[in-house]
């Protein structure tokens, strides 16, 4: 298996400053200091613009990211969850990019799929870790609320350990897709009850088929609602109704990609293969934001940060929209790298 499109993680390379962050509160942070006469960077265009802020993530002094790898979410209080392979498995910021804490030592190492969910004053979170085989509904704070096991049900395992899930979505009805991205390439569906109700993809390369199903959207622009699938190694994404009927195939202007985020109609995509796409309702191209010109450097978790460059992405791994449009970028890389792109009207 090409370890490129399987994303494995790169612990070691994380732990040694993970211990200073989990179950912290916050601590004093260095914010990057612009180099002398650096203008701002503008990317995009025309009503797509957006202000580059690198280095967004203030960890606490003496810390580091660690391999950032999994999802980056909001809450309703406007906070921004990004995931890590290390010890601090769910970092908490300000939308400034000040640290707030961290938690998740037990899920260290396969936290990969996340979303929020509920009124504002209840809000949970649902988390897919790979490694760990199973889906985990927590507080915001990481308290275990629920697990779902790996699905026997299905029939498709023989085992626990050929099931790896990389992404959970919520349906407005409150069904449950689970895709077992890093698994055997299916995505099953719970009930609101996480009852386990079907499956439907599995491995291959024609239309309803999956290779590596990555990442999950609810449509809900669209009326009724609709699945969007990440389906990666096919380089294409997938549509389905909520029934999971195939509706339709994207398979332009894509290379790998890996997860979706939506504000209004316009779709984000986070492509591994070194940039961000934009799409409208229609799945029109609107704009490749960020776009990494050094075909080497793209999906490439080994890129040292002497090797970031202003308005270039590695490996979008994940991407989120705020409530005012703003987007948070994490890109795939040992080290840790999460931009803002800070939305200009």
């Amino acid at each position: 298996m090409n370890p490129i499109l399987r994303c494995l993680p790169l612990l070691l390379l994380a732990l040694s400053s993970s211990a200073a962050l989990a179950q912290s509160p916050a601590a004093p942070a260095q914010k990057p200091a612009a180099p002398a006469g650096d203008p701002e960077l503008i990317v995009g265009k025309d009503a797509q613009r957006f202000r580059w802020l690198g280095d967004w993530a203030h960890v606490p002094e003496g810390a580091a990211l660690g391999n950032t790898h999994g999802a980056i979410v909001t809450d309703a209080a406007g906070l921004v969850y990004v995931n890590t392979d290390t010890e601090s498995a769910v970092m908490i910021f300000k939308p400034d990019g000040t640290f707030v804490k961290a938690w998740g030592k037990e899920f260290k190492g396969g936290t990969h799929g996340m979303l929020i969910h509920g009124p504002p004053d209840k809000q949970e979170m649902i988390l897919a870790h790979t490694a760990r085989h199973e889906v985990v509904g927590t507080t915001l704070d990481g308290k275990v609320l629920w697990t779902i096991p790996w699905p026997q049900e299905s029939g498709v395992y023989a085992s626990a350990g050929e099931y790896a899930p990389t992404a959970v979505a919520l349906a407005p009805d409150g069904r449950l897709f689970v895709a077992d991205g890093y698994g055997k390439s299916w995505v099953h569906i719970y009930d609101k009850d996480r009852k386990y109700l079907s499956s439907f993809g599995g491995p291959g390369t024609e239309p309803g088929k999956f290779q590596t199903p990555h990442g999950l959207w609810i449509d809900t622009v669209h009326q009724p609602a609709r699945l969007i699938v990440a389906d990666r190694a096919n380089h294409r994404l997938q549509i389905f109704d909520l029934d999971a009927k195939l509706v339709s195939v994207v398979d332009h202007d894509l290379r790998l990609p890996c997860g979706f985020s939506q504000h209004k109609d316009i779709l984000a995509v986070a492509d591994l293969g070194g940039r961000v796409t934009l799409f409208d309702k229609d799945f029109k191209l609107i704009e490749q934001l960020c776009d990494q010109p050094d075909e080497s450097l793209r999906a490439n978790n080994g890129v040292g940060r002497e090797r970031f460059k202003r308005g270039e992405f590695i490996s979008p791994h994940s991407v989120r929209f705020d409530a005012d449009g703003n987007l948070y970028v994490m890109d795939w890389v040992s080290t840790g790298r999460v931009t803002k792109l800070e939305a200009l009207r």
